[in-house]
């Protein structure tokens, strides 16, 4: 018997896999967080945690990954690493959002996307062509194709498109170890003066979301994975917004990702750098 081909390689039709398997690995974190959660590892600190769900939904997610498309390479957060032949990469996060699952807070997600070498994109080279983050305790699906919009649960979403920091309501997240959570606080600080508001939800990938929903008008973390981001750097693409690296030098994702309407974006990194005019005073920064 001949080896299986590769299904459909297109955009739309990645999509719909990444999709279908986000909603069945979901729902089966659900049942596994239903059943109680135990803690089976910590990572770069005690409070960087896996839990065995994480590892029981990356290996169904690997296992419909290898049975619709062999010939793909996997990359995923808890291990799973597969070199393919086919030139797609898919990159995987089962549970992005781990502590709030740990804590059964609602905010966290399954995050899929299928990738293609591409060094300028994205600073681990690769670039999503398709890709879904699904939050199963919201039944949320959020899902982009390359050149096809992006949707959630099926109907199409835009960036706000908000071009002034002042009356911005930014997400942003924090890492695990207190170095890096020293470099977070003095960016926070130095935004926190200059926006409407921060919001920190536990999961990049929903935050990325919900920025590409118009939920939150701007977003930005130090510190981001490859599937950290992967599927939601697609997502907010596809929705109209613009994203940022450390630098004009440098793609975003590692060390720095900025997440805005193309007219604020470069506004936010400024800011969170600290390289941005003087704070403004008086009446014209009166909180909207």
């Amino acid at each position: 018997m001949s080896d299986p081909q590769p299904t459909d390689a297109s955009p739309t039709a990645l999509r719909d896999l990444a999709a279908r398997i986000a909603v069945d690995t979901g729902r089966r974190i659900q049942e596994l967080r239903a059943q109680g959660v135990d803690v089976a590892a910590s990572k770069s600190s005690i409070t960087d945690v896996v839990t065995a769900a994480d590892r029981e939904a990356e290996a169904l997610v690997v296992a419909a990954i290898r049975s619709a498309r062999p010939e793909d390479g996997i990359l995923g957060e808890e291990g799973a690493g597969i070199d393919g032949s086919s030139g797609i990469t898919w990159v995987v996060d089962p549970i992005d959002g781990t502590v709030n699952y740990l804590y059964d807070l609602p905010v966290y997600t399954v995050s899929i996307a299928a990738t293609v070498a591409d060094p300028g994109a994205m600073a681990d080279g690769r670039r999503a062509i398709a890709g879904a983050v699904y939050c199963p305790r919201l039944d949320e699906l959020f899902d982009a194709a390359d050149g096809a919009g992006a949707r959630l649960n099926g109907h199409r979403i835009r960036v706000s498109g908000k071009r002034e920091l002042a009356t911005a309501l930014v997400g942003t997240g924090f890492g695990y170890t207190v170095e890096r959570r020293i470099e977070q606080a003095a960016m926070v600080s130095r935004l926190l003066p200059r926006a409407r508001d921060i919001r920190r939800l536990g999961s990049a990938a929903y935050d990325l979301c919900s920025f590409a929903a118009g939920r939150l008008d701007a977003f930005f973390e130090r510190g981001l994975q490859p599937w950290d981001y992967a599927a939601a750097a697609l997502i907010v693409r596809e929705a109209g917004g613009a994203l940022l690296g450390r630098d004009d030098a440098t793609p975003p994702g590692e060390p720095l990702l900025f997440a805005a309407a193309p007219e604020l974006v470069g506004e936010l990194r400024d800011v969170v750098l600290g390289t941005a005019d003087a704070e403004p005073t008086g009446p014209e920064r009166q909180r909207n």
